[in-house]
């Protein structure tokens, strides 16, 4: 798909870069919860730190995830389906997807406090950075897997998560 000159790569591109800007709001917060432990001075930079680091991670995952999906030879079957490595990725995520908000929509019933506090304990610049790489990797998970999903355009994929997080910066 060329994306210069194809409305459905537009259309894709406009409609992963929104939706990667709705999902990336709880990264977001998190990203600023963890940098608000930080001296004041250290927090502008741990922010933009964080989304560059979240936005590497998504791009990572989705060269990977896009490998996987390549994988259509069958691998086995079962009732008579042949179940390829792009099934697998594509059911695991749409477990994980469904998981995760089912989990957000109890939280949010339940009424879900904050569990992210320092307990007054001194945090380090590196620290809340490491902090910020694995919450990073748990939260792409839904935007990658979201993208994935719905475009075949790898080109798209990465610039809708670069505009996205460009946005949010």
């Amino acid at each position: 798909m060329d994306l210069l000159t194809s409305p459905e790569a537009w259309i894709a591109l406009a409609t992963l870069t929104t939706l990667e800007i709705v999902l990336g709001i709880d990264n977001i917060v998190f990203i600023s919860v963890l940098a608000d432990r930080l001296p004041a001075d250290e927090r502008p930079k741990a922010r933009q730190l964080g989304l560059l680091l979240a936005m590497l991670t998504r791009i990572l995952l989705l060269f990977s995830i896009s490998l996987i999906m390549r994988l259509t030879e069958p691998l086995f079957e079962v009732f008579e389906h042949s179940v390829s490595g792009k099934d697998l990725i594509l059911i695991v995520g749409g477990l994980f997807l469904l998981t995760k908000s089912t989990r957000e929509i109890h939280s949010k019933m339940e009424g879900g406090g904050d569990e992210e506090r320092s307990g007054g304990k001194a945090v380090t610049f590196g620290g809340v950075l490491i902090q910020i790489a694995i919450l990073d990797m748990v939260f792409s998970l839904d935007s990658v897997i979201t993208a994935v999903g719905m475009a075949d355009d790898l080109v798209v994929m990465v610039t809708a998560v670069t505009l996205a997080v460009g946005v949010m910066m």
